[in-house]
């Protein structure tokens, strides 16, 4: 096997300008992979651009929001690398931290827009481009231990990832035809940009709170083991998984944290 686990593969990942995307780019390019940073935060990627090198990376501004927007940026892929093999959908935010008595409806609209509408767009138009050229590719996305749960995020981005899963689940049925596979990671607590941005707190005190909560003790979860995961998913090494929730959190959606063992 070749120590290149994405060798010639190109790679389509959003959210990608900060956290757990350019951490799956770094990781995705020192794997052989050409890469296609897409984001809404353009200085930052082509920080990352910069970082790693123009002739492995290339920066496309895409809000998911817009479908017309993930539709150009699928395209420059295609006009820019002849195919895709991979897309790993990780653009998301976590959306009003209200009670469900607060909860203001547009808010919500706007955070299932970007967490599960703009990723059924995202997979639509890479899928298209999959079957077009025959690849067997990857689809691979984001979600959270908050699909599996309730009460461990807020209400507007719980509501989301719940969805996201049924999308992963549903698209994983039709796109098996053309040999595409598609799945899903679910991170437990992370300090990202996104994260201490949203809760207003330092990398230390995210990671502080996640590890107090967490059931596997000893290690901090990082947004380099979420990248780890997606390798695997996106590497022929998963290449009979697909429809799968990969929980990367410690057993934590898995044990009842009301019984303390002895």
């Amino acid at each position: 096997m070749s120590k290149l686990r994405l060798e010639g593969k190109v790679a389509l990942i959003t959210g990608a300008a900060s956290g757990i995307g350019a951490e799956a780019v770094r990781l995705f390019a020192k794997n052989g992979a050409f890469v296609v940073v897409a984001d809404v935060q353009d200085e930052l990627g082509h920080q990352v651009v910069v970082s790693i090198g123009a002739d492995k990376v290339s920066y496309h501004h895409c809000d998911v929001r817009d479908e017309k927007q993930i539709e150009e940026t699928v395209k420059y892929t295609l006009e820019k690398h002849g195919k895709l093999d991979v897309l790993f959908s990780n653009a998301g935010i976590i959306g009003p931290l209200t009670g469900i008595l607060e909860l203001d409806i547009r808010e919500l609209d706007n955070t299932m827009a970007t967490n599960v509408l703009g990723v059924a767009a995202t997979i639509k138009h890479a899928a298209r481009a999959m079957v077009a050229k025959s690849i067997r590719g990857s689809i691979i996305c984001t979600t959270s231990v908050a699909s599996s749960l309730g009460g461990t995020a807020p209400h507007a981005y719980t509501t989301s990832k719940h969805a996201l899963v049924g999308l992963v689940r549903s698209a994983c049925s039709e796109l098996g035809a053309y040999g595409i596979r598609v799945n899903c990671i679910s991170p437990f607590g992370i300090a990202t940009p996104l994260s201490c941005r949203a809760y207003n707190l330092e990398p230390s005190e995210v990671e502080a709170n996640s590890c107090a909560l967490a059931n596997l003790k000893g290690i901090v979860l990082k947004a380099s083991h979420i990248a780890e995961a997606a390798l695997f998913l996106a590497s022929d090494e998963s290449t009979y998984i697909s429809g799968h929730n990969m929980a990367v959190d410690g057993g934590f959606t898995v044990v009842n944290h009301s019984f303390k063992a002895n």
